[in-house]
């Protein structure tokens, strides 16, 4: 079974911040993109990036998650965090190299893109299309080469 990843195109970003404002809305009821699942971090004048999950296969969030509170939805891939075991220690959020893991400003759990059950309502609002939501194979990300490449060419997150 292929799984999709979302996919950014840095280039096409313009800042909007939509994504933010509607993964906030999707997941908690309020436009407060302090509680979204995701980042847009402006770099340069003009290069903004949209930071999200990358659903890693070596999971290394839930390879530092000392109390099993992270595991990986069968169903779309997605990485899941159980709020019941998290501790909000931020061991995940230490160990993802793409800074995509976030405590949540009010319940100081762990949260990430859990890709919206395999319909990511940031893709859907996206005006400029610079997230896809697409198979591996076909990402921006697997045509540089690898998961980091983005953001290694960017000097972004990754060691």
């Amino acid at each position: 079974m292929t799984f999709k990843i979302i996919s950014v195109d840095e280039k096409k970003c313009v800042s909007c911040k939509i994504c933010e404002i509607v993964c906030s809305l999707e997941k908690e009821g309020v436009l407060n993109p302090a509680r979204s699942r995701m980042r847009v971090y402006s770099l340069y004048p003009r290069v903004d990036v949209p930071v999200v999950c990358r659903q890693c296969n070596d999971s290394p969030c839930k390879n530092a998650c000392e109390y099993d509170a992270i595991s990986r939805n069968e169903k779309n891939n997605s990485i899941t965090i159980d709020s019941i075991n998290c501790t909000g220690c931020g061991l995940c959020i230490e160990a993802c190299p793409f800074q995509a893991m976030f405590l949540h400003p009010e319940t100081n759990k762990a949260v990430t893109c859990d890709l919206c059950e395999g319909d990511p309502t940031c893709v859907k609002y996206c005006p400029t299309k610079a997230i896809t939501y697409v198979p591996w194979e076909e990402s921006l990300e697997a045509k540089r080469g690898s998961e980091k490449r983005l953001y290694q060419d960017l000097n972004l997150f990754v060691d």
